[in-house]
């Protein structure tokens, strides 16, 4: 095994979870997960610690925000307090007010199911990635967030290995080529990979401690 490999088995080992498995979303290809992903993608790409988006993803859902017809019903206000309670407050008004104009514009334009939205992509990365920016708050990064996360329930998304993953791969000392880097992680989900490679990237310890265990 050479050393790139250990250090992608260390870092996937250790860092390889999914933000949607640690939002408690057990991601399917069903409406509501699927929701519950690009609100966490909406969250993710702010400028705000990854764990405060974790943890507001968490509390709308026990506000019972989890499913566009209950976001769009909840009030401005219900869901500022969800937000606050999740520690999300420097963007609380601004991001209930997305919210709900994303979830009205879900139900309208596709039914409240992103699964539409996928087909009418029609297996095309580049225009799921454009029609998930019309949603208010979703621009390219996080766009490039849900498309890294879904990759492991749509499969002509996968490998998304955008630049900030790269740039982990970077900060690791492993090549900065997709399939370079699958190669590389052998079993592993490309998901799990790019959250993995994320989470170097954004973290300088992440990226020490895998070099650390890989010897």
């Amino acid at each position: 095994m050479t050393r790139a490999e250990r250090v992608v088995r260390e870092l996937v080992g250790a860092h390889g979870r999914t933000y949607a498995a640690e939002a408690g979303i057990t991601l399917k290809d069903t409406p509501q997960p699927l929701y519950r992903l690009l609100v966490l993608s909406l969250l993710l790409s702010a400028r705000i610690r990854g764990s405060v988006a974790v943890a507001t993803a968490r509390q709308l859902h026990r506000a019972g925000l989890r499913d566009p017809r209950r976001m769009a019903r909840a009030t401005w206000q219900e869901r500022v307090d969800a937000l606050g309670r999740g520690g999300y407050r420097r963007y609380d008004e601004r991001t209930a007010t997305q919210l709900g104009e994303g979830a009205a514009l879900l139900t309208e334009r596709w039914g409240g199911d992103l699964r539409r939205l996928r087909a009418e992509a029609d297996g095309r990365v580049a225009e799921l990635r454009r029609l998930l920016q019309e949603f208010p708050g979703i621009g390219p990064a996080g766009a490039d967030i849900f498309l890294r996360e879904v990759q492991g329930v749509w499969p002509e998304v996968a490998p998304y290995l955008d630049g900030r993953t790269l740039a982990g791969a970077q900060r690791l000392g492993l090549p900065k080529d997709p399939d370079g880097l699958l190669s590389l992680a052998g079993d592993a989900h490309p998901d799990v990979l790019a959250a993995a490679l994320v989470r170097a990237a954004i973290d300088s310890e992440v990226a020490e401690d895998s070099l650390r265990r890989a010897g």
